[in-house]
């Protein structure tokens, strides 16, 4: 149903158009983070667009006539490959953009830099003689990346977070890894979770002594709250997404506050 009303939506408002050709490309991303780093490297050089609101699940989006309109307009189209209405609205659309799919995951400083220098050379096709701004903007943002990064490993070194056994939503361990947690088991979206998974995690971070429950805002929390009780353990909930979340304004930020999230939970409370 959904992939029929999209296809009627093109054809209604004949957007079935070449590229635009304006002076200032449109760099449509569908996600903040690649809005995000498009716009850090592209400056004003470029317009940028992004289509889903960071407090939703990208799976769950229901497309507008703008989004439809934007991406008929676009130079250069970014996406991650996990939003389910993607290839059709490429297909039904057709306006001749360049096509970028990032796959993977970018809660990382690491696999952010890998992003921003996989948008940087996107832009630099679209823009050749643009090249060495892109280049120093794409260096910049990293080395921003970069200082966030070794700043927060030092911080995890300095709680032994390796030693703190914890429970995590899939879509948090690359990030919560990253910073060197223990995690004993995993679990994935809400809607493909049973009681019976319920029981066997709660079982395992009792065994295990599970000290935390990490879970992502967008997939859904109320999982991750149900386990934390069973288990005991204290339920931290993490941002895949700038600007879901106070002071969450940037990527960069997010990196942050997740962290102080988790640190937080597991730092002693001061003797009164």
């Amino acid at each position: 149903m959904k992939k029929a009303l999209l296809i009627t939506l093109v054809m209604v408002l004949g957007l079935g158009m070449a590229a635009f050709a304006g002076p200032t490309p449109t760099v449509v991303a569908t996600h903040a983070v690649f809005g995000e780093f498009a716009q850090a490297i592209g400056d004003d050089l470029i317009d940028v667009v992004t289509i889903i609101p960071s407090g939703f699940c990208p799976a769950h989006y229901d497309l507008r006539p703008s989004d439809i309109k934007a991406v008929s307009q676009a130079s250069l189209v970014i996406y991650s490959g996990f939003e389910p209405w993607m290839d059709t609205l490429l297909s039904s659309v057709k306006s001749g953009a360049k096509v970028l799919q990032l796959k993977g995951p970018w809660n990382t400083p690491d696999g952010a830099a890998a992003k921003v220098d996989a948008i940087a050379a996107a832009l630099t096709e679209l823009l050749p003689e643009e090249k060495d701004v892109f280049a120093a903007n794409a260096a910049e943002y990293k080395k921003k990346l970069s200082e966030i990064g070794a700043g927060l490993k030092k911080q995890a070194q300095e709680l032994d977070v390796e030693t703190v056994p914890v429970i995590c939503m899939q879509w948090q361990v690359p990030f919560v890894k990253w910073l060197g947690f223990d995690i004993i088991a995993t679990y994935g979206v809400p809607e493909s979770l049973s009681m019976q998974d319920l029981v066997r995690l709660a079982k395992t971070g009792r065994e295990q002594g599970a000290r935390l429950v990490i879970d992502n805002l967008q997939s859904g929390i109320n999982f991750g709250a149900k386990l934390a009780r069973e288990v005991g353990a204290v339920h931290v909930v993490l941002s895949n997404f700038p600007g879901a979340m106070p002071k969450t304004a940037t990527v960069l930020d997010l990196f942050k506050e997740n962290a102080e999230s988790l640190f937080s939970a597991i730092e002693p409370v001061p003797n009164e």
